[in-house]
């Protein structure tokens, strides 16, 4: 409704005021609002629905106490702001609302019910502790001494190629393994013959107090990592002779070996004056990789926190996904709240925020195709995004429609990869080969899309046709922890496979207690893989031509969920929207989590 000019400051309504027509109707729905959510307040969540604003299409206004006009929907969002972490739908009303109020607005809405935990000091000396008696147990089992050090080199700050620009650092991940240690430029050492550890920092010039801040004494580094003792990088040299007690020059065990993820090559550590050292390479990195394989409680919580804080946000952006926004700001709001509500400075990962057809390109997000496309009505959402906490991290995949309705087909293919995430956690136990788990995923997405009519024939004779890797490419899961793609997936003695699909796994190992690996099903049209097994002699039986040909331009689906192997099963870290009926309900501003409870087999 138009308003009259009044001209000036205006007044409140006052009595049955006809110059704000919607007023009192106003006043008794919010009335009625706030009593709502005071009756039905839960432990943590208050369900406030505003579905009865649509009956009032004018501007609600109400004043501050200089009669200056604010929305009436922000103040009830201020409201509802303040008890607690608040569902709410379609809040805003048609008003006068200025941009600042509407910033407000939306950050009130949004809220948290996690505080970012603290790191127990312990956890680092019990990693040390296990890595130091695989090691004692490996040297005498191969009968050689226990004695020398464990010499790991902490990560270097980069500058962006020439400038001074700093590189934001994040510590090389087998350091912080052992040691915690978030500043650049240390080294640590643990001596075998008396298990001691020694950090050693570098050495400030006096300007780093004037342009990074205080110079932090020994002692704090001591305290603060749990360390035995601290020097400068300087004295590594002398401290180490000077704590070895056999004859000879002293021995390190380096960190050097491949990683199977990626096919590079740890880098061992390097100081001045090792020439004074004998140096191994071969025996550490394989037991400082197992070791990292299984994890500490301490470790699981801070993997648990960091998927709780992943999988509120997923629902943030789940909840505010609007047709005709971009898909970067998808990623925005998903860093935000990691940062926000959980401290999460870094992400394990570049987020993958694909929409339409791109959400067949398995790594989107890269700077060649940097989640930018405006996603249209129809579209469906592959949200691959994941926070780093304290250098724990979480990988987490939600696929949605933008518009918040699923289509038939859309339906067809999210079930069938829905059905294959639970079946496999479902699974999941000590003694279960994940090369099985992966083969179990792909003949269920395979007879779904036979049942759906996208596939046609005998899905054994599929599956011996390697015709699941056509549809999931990738590997069905892979370690996770301190690095997204945790190492030990390929321990000596196991051998990648060269068959399409199982050659993309990232481990081929039997499940056991304390792994924690992502359950990761995925089903994508992909043109460079379709194309040539619908022209192939053999295989171009099983495709119903007709009917794939809907899904051209679908993209893909993938649902994924980060899961720790109990001692009787396993247990989902993750906790976001999965069924189709949870998710059109988010999407339409129920609240979350619902009473259901995510696949487990534990």
């Amino acid at each position: 409704m138009k308003k009259k000019n009044m001209g000036g400051r205006r007044r409140p309504p006052t009595g049955d005021d006809q110059r704000w027509p919607g007023y009192a109707t106003g006043i008794r729905v919010c009335k009625r609002l706030v009593s709502h959510a005071t009756t039905h307040r839960r432990t943590n969540t208050v369900s406030v629905f505003l579905g009865d604003l649509s009956l009032i299409n004018v501007c609600l206004l109400t004043y501050d106490k200089d009669e200056r006009p604010i929305e009436l929907s922000v103040v009830l969002l201020k409201l509802a702001a303040k008890m607690d972490n608040v569902m709410y739908k379609n809040a805003v009303c048609k008003s006068e609302r200025t941009p600042v109020e509407t910033k407000e607005a939306i950050s009130m809405a949004s809220s948290s019910s996690l505080s970012p935990p603290k790191v127990p000091k312990e956890l680092y000396f019990i990693n040390r502790e296990k890595v130091l008696n695989s090691l004692r147990q490996h040297l005498t089992e191969t009968s050689r001494p226990l004695h020398g050090f464990v010499l790991l080199q902490g990560g270097e700050e980069q500058t962006r190629y020439c400038t001074d620009h700093l590189e934001l650092f994040r510590q090389e991940s087998y350091f912080a393994y052992l040691f915690g240690v978030r500043e650049p430029g240390f080294y640590g050492t643990i001596d075998i013959a008396t298990g001691k550890s020694i950090l050693f920092a570098p050495r400030l010039p006096p300007d780093y107090a004037v342009w990074l801040g205080k110079i932090k004494p020994l002692s704090y580094f001591q305290e603060k990592y749990m360390v035995n003792m601290v020097y400068y990088t300087d004295e590594i040299v002398g401290v180490l002779q000077g704590h070895y007690k056999e004859p000879g020059k002293p021995l390190l065990f380096l960190l050097h070996g491949l990683n199977t993820d990626s096919n590079n090559f740890s880098k061992p550590a390097q100081f001045e004056g090792m020439e004074k050292f004998e140096t191994e390479l071969n025996t550490l990195h394989p037991i400082l990789s197992e070791c990292r394989v299984f994890k500490s409680d301490h470790e699981l919580a801070l993997i648990q926190f960091a998927n709780d804080i992943s999988s509120e946000a997923h629902v943030e952006v789940m909840k505010k996904t609007r047709v005709g926004m971009k898909e970067y700001q998808m990623e925005s709001m998903f860093l935000h709240h990691t940062y926000m509500y959980g401290g999460c400075r870094h992400c394990s990962y570049t987020c993958i925020c694909a929409t339409g057809e791109n959400s067949a390109v398995l790594h989107y997000g890269h700077v060649a195709a940097p989640n930018d496309r405006t996603f249209e009505d129809g579209d469906m959402a592959l949200l691959d995004m994941g926070a780093e906490y304290q250098f724990y991290g979480s990988d987490i995949t939600c696929s949605f429609p933008v518009n918040g309705k699923f289509t038939s087909d859309q339906s067809l293919i999210y079930n069938a990869v829905l059905k294959a995430h639970n079946a496999v956690i479902n699974a999941m136990k000590p003694g279960v080969c994940w090369v099985d788990m992966h083969k179990l995923a792909e003949k269920i997405i395979l007879e779904s899309l036979k049942k759906g009519g996208v596939m046609v024939g005998n899905v054994d004779e599929m599956m011996a046709a390697r015709l699941g890797a056509v549809f999931m490419p990738h590997g069905l899961g892979h370690f996770l922890g301190i690095d997204t793609h945790d190492p030990g997936g390929y321990p000596k003695g196991t051998e990648r496979s060269k068959e399409p699909g199982l050659k993309s796994l990232r481990t081929v190992r039997e499940l056991q207690e304390r792994m924690v690996i992502t359950v990761e099903p995925g089903c994508y049209f992909i043109d460079a893989l379709l194309v040539p097994a619908m022209e192939n002699e053999s295989t171009s039986k099983f495709f119903n031509h007709e009917v794939i040909g809907r899904f051209k331009d679908f993209g893909g689906v993938r649902i994924e969920s980060d899961v720790l192997v109990t001692a009787n099963g396993s247990k989902n870290m993750t906790s976001v929207p999965r069924e189709i009926s949870d998710i059109e309900a988010i999407m339409a501003g129920a609240p979350w989590p619902s009473n259901k409870t995510a696949p487990s087999n534990s």
